[in-house]
């Protein structure tokens, strides 16, 4: 596996031999790009995209155009040296704004895995910004090593980065759960965030907490659908709900959060947008006097390796990006070649997973843990699902 960014040019992996008219322009610069080609046959860059994936809705003659100026100019990518040997595509580019994110790190592996098990490259293309040059170049430089693009589209950059990739480009992308009336306009996976909220929100409820307060992750749309399950939950317990908190990924965020928490002695549950949210809450917690679970249940979200090692250990919905991973290169090769199609296409669930950071609130009998007239917490879930155009 190959990572690149911060405005480097060309990535290429698992390179093949290339043909005679590649190797007789071998001291030409590596950094040809995909517009310089473009430029020397006078044709969109798209129209390049298009030849070296061998798409049919190219004329002959502006093909022979392309491929002239590929052995001119010496344009090597893994895929245009495979594209004028006539071989297959064996390759994926994948897109991502942070790949030190448990969500996308996971995904990653599970990409990794998948890619292996079929005899696919594969190379990480970092979307720095929602900038339209930088997302714009990220994607060009995508399609330049290989024939097919998996975007992560969690996050903003993301999202831009996969509004940018070409509809004739073979792409997949991991989304955050759409509400029911939107339908993804590309083929996407993603795991049902808002149900497992609802169950988290159940929980605590149950558990006797009057309200449940949430430290929400980052969101460009005013609400994310972790916090549209917490809301439903609330709703459905006729429970006001507290206003959410909006800030970071991080656990400092989560740390700073949780100091404003900590002075309100009725905030008595927390359910965080992420299990670092929770840690940084957790220590603040700890800072201003009031135990985890006595005084304040905490509950994450993605279960984290760690989580299980926190002290206390920290109750949490488990969400397996590993295996969004795999179904989202599954999904991708269903289109690309489905007599090679990877298996993997079972999607994962996300469960709470109980463990110590979560307790009655203060007062309450220690014998009891479910309030009167609480949802239960074996409500239905729904699994994570997959989206065909």
């Amino acid at each position: 596996m190959y990572v690149t960014g911060h405005n480097r040019p060309t990535v290429t992996g698992h390179t093949m031999p290339a043909p005679a008219a590649l190797k007789e322009n071998s001291d030409r610069s590596p950094s040809v790009s995909i517009r310089d080609v473009a430029r020397e046959a006078g044709v969109s860059y798209q129209t390049v995209s298009r030849v070296i994936n061998q798409s049919p809705s190219v004329k002959s003659s502006t093909r022979e155009t392309v491929l002239d100026a590929i052995a001119r100019l010496g344009f090597r990518p893994n895929r245009a040296a495979r594209a004028l040997a006539g071989g297959p595509v064996q390759s994926v580019t994948v897109l991502a704004s942070n790949t030190s994110l448990y969500g996308f790190a996971a995904a990653l592996e599970g990409i990794e895995e998948a890619t292996r098990e079929v005899g696919f490259g594969m190379a990480v293309r970092v979307v720095e910004s929602i900038g339209p040059d930088d997302v714009r170049d990220a994607v060009e430089h995508a399609l330049e090593p290989a024939g097919a693009v998996i975007v992560i589209a969690f996050d903003r950059p993301g999202v831009a980065a996969l509004e940018c990739v070409p509809f004739d480009v073979p792409a997949a992308a991991m989304i955050p759960a759409p509400t029911e009336k939107e339908v993804p306009r590309r083929p996407s996976v993603w795991i049902d965030e808002y149900a497992a909220a609802m169950d988290a929100t159940r929980y605590l409820l149950g558990l006797g907490h009057e309200t449940v307060h949430h430290l929400s992750i980052p969101t460009w749309t005013g609400t994310t659908r972790r916090m549209s399950g917490w809301l439903a939950a609330l709703k459905e317990a006729r429970v006001p709900p507290p206003k959410p908190m909006h800030g970071g990924w991080s656990a400092e965020w989560g740390y700073e959060a949780g100091e404003k928490l900590a002075r309100d002695l009725k905030v008595t549950a927390v359910l965080c947008g992420n299990d670092d949210i929770a840690l940084g809450a957790m220590r603040a917690m700890h800072e201003a006097g009031r135990a985890v679970p006595a005084d304040v249940s905490i509950v994450g979200f993605d279960d984290v390796p760690f989580a299980r090692f926190y002290t206390p250990a920290l109750t949490t919905v488990r969400q397996d990006f590993k295996a969004l991973g795999r179904a989202c290169f599954a999904t991708l090769m269903s289109f690309v070649d489905p007599a090679r199609a990877a298996r993997g296409l079972e999607l994962p669930e996300a469960r709470l997973v109980v463990r110590e950071s979560a307790g009655p609130p203060p007062g309450a009998p220690r014998g009891s843990s479910q309030r009167r007239g609480a949802p239960s917490l074996a409500g239905k879930r729904k699994r994570a699902t997959a989206q065909r155009p």
